[in-house]
């Protein structure tokens, strides 16, 4: 029966890494955090099960997770975020496939809860996810805010039943906090390659962006909550873009 590392990275994560924790008894054969120097109480909780914390100046997310791979012990890899739990249906269908492991990465659909609802429709769902795979085929890449593990050619990918758990954000005042952080990122991220943005361009990508996530993918059936997802995605968009034409004319992105 193959043997799976979970990986997960951490900062300041005590509001959930006890259910990300949890959720992985019996299913991870190791366990390996490594937190970018948490001030909060993520090391307690963390010590609490048995993982090997590993602490590590934060690189940005891509090039952390590829750093927390190199120190799994086995080569099956299960990938959660701090926030990010596994549901039973989720939980069952990793237990079967470790009787037999038929493919070199899995994708399963990951539910979002937003401040304290779980979120149907947007681009919250089903927000596919492949996070479980075997290391040696693939590698975590694209940009250090969007990071994904891509799969080398050839490789092959099933599909799993059951969601990851996600509780992204926590209230609207964290929800506002997140999306003046990640914009900044990102725009920095887009300016690290090469990327420009012009006068219409924040404009442009603000429609879109709330058309696409609000009207293409039925974000309006989840009531207030989706307007609000929809309509603060569209924003963030706009920030992101708006900060990395200010980078783009001189190197401003505050």
């Amino acid at each position: 029966m193959p043997k799976i590392s979970a990986v997960i990275i951490t900062f300041n994560e005590e509001l959930f890494i006890d259910k990300c924790l949890a959720s992985l008894d019996g299913i991870a054969d190791d366990i390996v955090v490594v937190d970018s120097f948490s001030t909060d109480s993520t090391e307690e909780i963390c010590k609490k099960y048995n993982v090997r914390f590993i602490k590590h100046s934060f690189e940005g997310f891509r090039d952390q997770k590829n750093y927390a791979l190199q120190l799994a012990t086995y080569k099956n890899i299960l990938s959660l975020d701090a926030d990010e739990a596994l549901s039973d249906r989720l939980r069952e269908s990793i237990l079967a496939i470790k009787d037999k492991w038929d493919y070199d990465g899995y994708l399963f659909n990951r539910r979002g809860n937003y401040c304290g609802n779980w979120i149907r429709y947007s681009e919250w769902y089903p927000d596919r996810q492949l996070r479980l795979f075997y290391a040696d085929h693939g590698k975590w890449g694209k940009l250090n805010l969007h990071e994904k593990f891509l799969m080398s050619n050839g490789a092959t990918i099933g599909k799993l039943k059951g969601d990851l758990l996600h509780w992204p954000i926590t209230s609207l005042q964290d929800h506002i906090d997140k999306m003046n952080k990640y914009s900044l990122i990102g725009a920095e991220e887009f300016h690290k390659a090469g990327k420009k943005a012009n006068l219409f361009t924040p404009y442009i990508h603000f429609i879109w962006g709330f058309f696409r996530s609000y009207i293409i993918h039925r974000g309006f059936l989840d009531g207030r909550n989706g307007y609000l997802i929809c309509s603060m995605y569209a924003k963030s968009t706009f920030n992101k873009y708006k900060k990395l034409r200010l980078l783009n004319n001189n190197g401003v992105g505050r």
